[in-house]
């Protein structure tokens, strides 16, 4: 559910002059505190016969484009995967890049077997696991456009997902605790981008008090300053106030983040929060050392991480596939398990 915060306009007026209220913000939503992850068991859509995901997986693939950490990541640890596939089930070392983003962007994979006339297994080819649904028989879904749909039979699919203590349907991504503060490295960037779209400055109370100013040149102050609101709205103006008083008219800033601004603070820590989500060392993703801490060997950072992160889900697709009794052994997947520790 989603609130929305609307521009208000207040106005009283008495015999004497009354008070002007009006503010220049624009309509904007707030996200639901719920956590994604509250559910007791999966919803089965009766009408669509299929198990609904437990977290949406368009959201997830939307999320992955949320910041420059998270997707790149993400795409980082398949390529860490693919980097190692030899050959095998007949895909190219793209095809399997496919499956194994899937794998970490969604939780899970799905390789179609490519069949001959005589029903035996040619090769393998990547789902699109966006669109996938499972069934209570097993059986998968891709959902197309037009409310139609593709059915694959349980036999014709190999699938493997991480797991999830909560359902045993549909696999859960490991970096899925990293969503909020990746949310909030996005949410910092666009504020920080609308501080300087908006002319610099947080915002601030237009406040006059002269009993000379008519109601006329109330009336153009508004439209004056209405008129500012975006793209060079920092513009400078003139007031003339016969016999004014002083301090009769006033700008109150609301605040300045150039002198207290967390910005950086905030996307440090956030940035360390998704490296740590997806378990990737940081020296190996782009994200600087802290001031005073030391880089380290990224020969021997990336040995461990191959060892411990890497070649755990090269063997996952292995096992997935050349455990299958259908696929014959020359479609069997190969990788480079070689870790380079000497042992």
């Amino acid at each position: 559910m989603t609130d929305q915060l609307t521009t208000q306009q207040t106005e009283s007026n008495n015999d004497e002059r009354g008070i002007s209220c009006f503010s220049f913000d624009n309509a904007q939503p707030i996200d639901s505190s719920s956590w994604m992850t509250n559910y007791c068991e999966l919803f089965y859509n009766d009408m669509d016969d299929y198990w609904e995901t437990p977290v949406s997986l368009k959201g997830l693939a939307d999320i992955a484009n949320a910041n420059g950490h998270h997707g790149s990541l993400l795409k980082a640890r398949s390529n860490y995967v693919s980097g190692r596939f030899i050959q095998g089930g007949g895909m190219t070392p793209d095809e399997l890049n496919r499956a194994s983003w899937d794998w970490f962007g969604f939780g899970h994979f799905g390789l179609l077997k490519l069949r001959n006339s005589f029903k035996q297994v040619v090769g393998l080819a990547p789902l699109p696991m966006m669109h996938m649904r499972k069934r209570k028989n097993g059986d998968f879904v891709q959902l197309l456009r037009d409310d139609k749909k593709k059915v694959f039979k349980a036999k014709d699919v190999i699938f493997a997902a991480q797991y999830d203590p909560q359902q045993q349907i549909y696999g859960i991504p490991d970096y899925l605790g990293s969503l909020q503060s990746a949310l909030l490295n996005k949410d910092a960037t666009m504020f920080r981008r609308a501080y300087y779209k908006n002319g610099a400055h947080m915002g601030y109370i237009f406040y006059t008090s002269d009993p000379n100013l008519s109601d006329e040149d109330d009336q153009r102050l508004q439209e004056a300053l209405q008129g500012a609101k975006g793209p060079g709205n920092f513009r400078s103006m003139y007031i003339n106030i016969p016999n004014g008083k002083e301090k009769g008219v006033q700008i109150i800033p609301v605040g300045d983040i150039a002198t207290k601004d967390d910005f950086e603070r905030v996307k440090n820590i956030s940035t360390q929060d998704i490296f740590a989500g997806h378990r990737f060392p940081a020296g190996m993703g782009g994200m600087m050392p802290q001031i005073g801490a030391n880089m380290p060997d990224p020969i021997k950072v990336s040995q461990v991480y191959d060892k411990y992160e890497v070649i755990p889900v090269c063997k996952v697709f292995m096992r997935a596939v050349n455990n299958d009794p259908e696929i014959p052994k020359r479609l069997h997947l190969q990788f480079d398990l070689d870790v380079g520790l000497g042992d």
